[in-house]
């Protein structure tokens, strides 16, 4: 058993939704992206007994039991510290996030051999709608997952590819909102309607004519041009609940003034409140975060790379565990 583990895990960008209750097809699929920034990093240590320190202590203490019982085994012994976390409640896949990189963690730690994504959550109960995070935290980069099927444990991945190198995304979260998760977002989801077959079509060639084709060929106005589209579309599943295509009057106000100022790459993160903008480089998103920073509006913004190689694993200081491709 090793000294010391440690796990880096990035960030989701969920673009939106292809269905919901819609009967006899897969439902919810879609497609998002993993970003470097903000990051989760969790350690792993040698202890008397099973112990967790720092923020969300008792969600890693559910998600290490959820893994002790599918391993029929009992939790070692070991201080699990939480030393940065995701944001939680703003889009950004916080709970997948800390759920797999408890897993990953406790797999390395007691020598377990490597599991496939799907393994992965079902460890610790994740993926039961959205898969985005789960492939994401395994491979990083552009993810497309085609939606679950009733006797599906978790939707299957239907491709993956690296983000160009040189993009950027900028994160902008207006202080104070919080999106849905939990309860709440369970009851948000039995209160909608299902989604016209034609939609899901067309969100569906959206993918895979635009989005994917011009991230591969680093395209970025096509990508930045279908990115908004794709997300206006799949955020008008969700008007009932929100008000219209984004979560609310403020980040509904948000997208509309980054449009304005003539950037077209603008969405909204699952259910925020991060709103997020693609940018060619490094310098136009930081000419675009300090301008936002100078207006005084009180915002929470990151500037980040994407994330092309998923959650990064040390085990007592060897180089990074490659995490396995699965089905």
């Amino acid at each position: 058993m090793p000294a010391a583990v440690s796990v880096i895990a990035p960030s989701r960008l969920h673009f939106g939704l292809w269905s919901l209750d819609t009967p006899g097809t897969r439902q919810f699929g879609g497609v998002g992206a993993m970003v470097d920034q903000p990051n989760l990093r969790l350690s792993l240590t040698d202890a008397s007994h099973f112990q967790v320190s720092g923020a969300n202590a008792g969600r890693v203490v559910e998600y290490a039991g959820r893994w002790a019982e599918f391993h029929h085994q009992p939790l070692p012994n070991c201080l699990l510290k939480i030393e940065a976390t995701i944001p939680e409640h703003a889009g950004l896949g916080s709970g997948t996030q800390l759920a797999l990189a408890t897993a990953a963690g406790l797999n390395a730690f007691v020598g377990l051999p490597s599991q496939t994504p799907p393994e992965l959550a079902l460890s610790v109960g994740r993926g039961l709608r959205s898969a985005v995070g789960t492939y994401g935290f395994v491979f990083g980069g552009l993810v497309v997952e085609q939606g679950k099927l009733p006797d599906e444990p978790i939707s299957p991945l239907d491709c993956r590819i690296d983000m160009p190198d040189a993009w950027r995304f900028v994160l902008v979260r207006p202080q104070g909102l919080m999106g849905l998760a939990g309860t709440q977002e369970i009851e948000a989801f039995a209160g909608l309607a299902s989604t016209p077959q034609s939609v899901t079509e067309e969100l569906i060639a959206m993918t895979r004519d635009g989005l994917v084709p011009a991230a591969a060929t680093a395209d970025f106005p096509t990508f930045a041009q279908t990115l908004y589209q794709y997300g206006r579309l799949s955020g008008e599943f969700f008007a009932t609940r929100q008000g219209g295509p984004y979560n609310g009057p403020v980040l509904t106000a948000l997208v509309e003034q980054l449009r304005a100022r003539g950037h077209i790459g603008v969405g909204q993160s699952s259910w925020g409140p991060t709103i997020f903008v693609v940018l060619p480089s490094h310098a136009a998103a930081t000419s675009l975060a300090n301008d936002l920073t100078t207006e005084g509006t009180p915002l929470d913004i990151t500037v980040t790379s994407p994330c092309n190689s998923g959650a990064r694993i040390e085990v007592a200081g060897r180089p990074r565990v490659e995490l396995p491709i699965g089905d």
